[in-house]
């Protein structure tokens, strides 16, 4: 492949097949170039392949300033894309060949065909994953053009990354940023955490206020909870309607499934000021209270009411109506976190916990969910919440997020629930890079590059029944302490690309037989691509002088937590 690229600020050399993230399955054929991408060369799509063909324009035409037309079908200086059901859901196979100076990806589906036009794009090096062309005088062909062989398939149906839109809104654009993001390292699912104490950001026509009062607070603590600092700036936003279509149908176009979550009972502050009547207002007052502007987890939890489900059952209509169920089967509701205080102390809960027999206030909650696992399920969708949801007992369809360490995914996996797993102890991208002084903001326990890399989705010891209900993994990133986009991408990589090639890759041993010092190899050439993609991602030496935050109190755990 030959794009243009070399070393760290461009030249004339390819990237080469053993320098991909995440690492193929099977390689054949020698390292280095075998296709030229110039001014000859056209696109060949077969139908099912339009998307993949529309993107390679968009992305990779622009990187270079090539048209890439369409060619008839068997024309040389082509890349064609075709389809074959035999290689299997989002497999893929990439073949140069040098006699006639084309490349032809086939995918079992067209996930299959995008994942293999990803894999071409990091072959033909980091200029490619620009704008605009940064070359004058076009490419030249490498001196021996070879022929390449890519085989590769996922390990998990489920490889995703939440976003924590509530605690820091995310503009609209760079929510799509990540979204690309997350394609270019063939990543499938993106969780948008939407509401929390902090603010509600997503627009319920029928309820206004949860965006005109729950999106907006008056000042955002700085740190951790125990710093004394605040920026009395007011913070909020949300995302229109339409905003959220095209959030969706963007992702779609990538083979990327947006998953919203709508806390409740608990983290829940946002929508009770904006209508009061949601709280439990027979134990305290609601009336005069504001969006959260702390962090931790709010005492004010939903109220047990009729009307409170009918609200909320409001909220989730207009939601299943923005993420169809084709690209958003899965819908998250939280369940965690629900401190129970309020409802000791309400009345009607108290009632409502005799009229039920749910005998106390845990299984309040559960018969919560349960509610809304039965709704939901009656419109053809699945609910999955965290791990706390076990409590008490679910529906068969329902899915568990395994957050507090293996344990929940391995009753839920044996209970015959799918799980995904995403522990804190390990993909918890908002900890901590290194233990340094430097470290902005230092919180939880220490994640390095190596750690993530080590970190394997299914947990020694599962039986492969239990083991075959895992359907993925997740990295998580909460925004406590990512107020922008620059900080967002400083948690998220080079950490990600690691956890990307474990969500991924079928070739990677069981750890801790991983081969790090390989991965650390090929990531010298990926560090090009991010920089190309004007990540601002943290450098193996350190943060740099403006990604470093002195004096903001984190929240320091054990830096090296045993597994769990």
């Amino acid at each position: 492949m030959c794009g243009g690229d070399t070393g760290r600020g461009g030249g004339g050399a390819c990237a080469g097949s053993t320098d991909l993230v995440p690492v193929p399955a099977r390689v054949t054929g020698p390292s280095g170039c075998g296709f030229v991408l110039d001014g000859r060369t056209g696109i060949d799509a077969a139908p099912g392949t339009e998307g993949t063909e529309r993107w390679l324009r968009s992305a990779v035409g622009a990187a270079f300033g090539l048209a890439l037309p369409p060619v008839p079908a068997g024309r040389d200086d082509a890349v064609a894309l075709r389809l074959d059901p035999r290689l299997g859901a989002e497999a893929y196979r990439l073949d140069v060949v040098a006699a006639t100076r084309s490349v032809r990806i086939t995918g079992g589906d067209p996930a299959g065909v995008f994942w293999g036009a990803q894999t071409l794009r990091q072959l033909l090096g980091a200029d490619a994953f620009r704008r605009a062309p940064v070359r004058r005088g076009g490419r030249t062909a490498p001196a021996v053009l070879t022929d390449l062989g890519i085989e590769d398939r996922p390990r998990f149906g489920w490889r995703g990354l939440l976003l924590d839109v509530a605690r820091h809104f995310l503009p609209k654009d760079d929510v799509l940023r990540y979204v690309d993001l997350l394609a270019a390292h063939k990543l499938n699912v993106l969780h948008l955490h939407l509401t929390d104490d902090q603010g509600w950001r997503i627009e319920i026509r029928r309820y206004p206020r949860l965006t005109a009062v729950g999106a907006w607070r008056s000042r955002t603590k700085r740190g951790h909870r125990a710093s004394p600092l605040w920026d009395d700036t007011p913070h909020g936003g949300y995302y229109t309607q339409d905003d959220i279509r095209e959030i969706v149908a963007y992702a779609a176009e990538r083979h990327v499934r947006v998953v919203p979550e709508i806390d409740l009972p608990g983290h829940s502050q946002a929508a009770i000021a904006a209508y009061p009547e949601l709280g439990n207002t027979d134990a305290v007052d609601t009336a005069g209270l504001a969006v959260w502007d702390t962090w931790g987890v709010s005492p004010h939890v939903l109220a047990p009411t009729a009307h409170v489900l009918r609200f909320y059952e409001g909220v989730w209509e207009e939601v299943l109506e923005l993420f169809p169920a084709e690209t958003s089967p899965f819908v998250h509701i939280g369940g965690d976190e629900c401190p129970k205080d309020q409802w000791r102390a309400s009345p009607t809960a108290q009632a409502r916990i005799a009229e039920l027999g749910v005998g106390d206030e845990d299984g309040l909650q559960s018969w919560f969910i349960r509610h809304f696992d039965r709704w939901l399920a009656a419109r053809g969708r699945r609910l999955i919440g965290w791990d706390e949801i076990l409590q008490g007992g679910l529906a068969p369809g329902a899915a568990v997020s395994s957050w507090r360490g293996y344990a929940g995914g391995i009753a839920a996996a044996e209970a015959g629930h799918d799980v995904v797993m995403c522990p804190e102890q390990h993909v918890y991208l908002d900890h901590r890079q290194d233990a340094g002084p430097d470290e902005p903001v230092p919180l939880g326990f220490v994640r390095t590059l190596e750690d993530v890399y080590r970190f394997d989705p299914v947990p020694p010891g599962l039986g492969p029944d239990a083991a075959a209900r895992v359907l993925g993994t997740q990295a998580n990133l909460w925004s406590e302490v990512t107020e922008n986009r620059a900080r967002v991408d400083y948690q998220l990589f080079p950490r990600l690309a690691a956890f990307a090639e474990v969500a991924w890759s079928t070739r990677l041993p069981a750890p801790p037989a991983r081969d790090l010092a390989d991965f650390e190899r090929r990531m010298t050439a990926h560090y090009r691509r991010l920089e190309a993609l004007g990540v601002d991602y943290r450098r193996p030496d350190g943060p740099l002088p403006w990604q470093r935050r002195p004096g903001l109190v984190g929240r320091p755990f054990d830096p090296r937590p045993p597994d769990a």
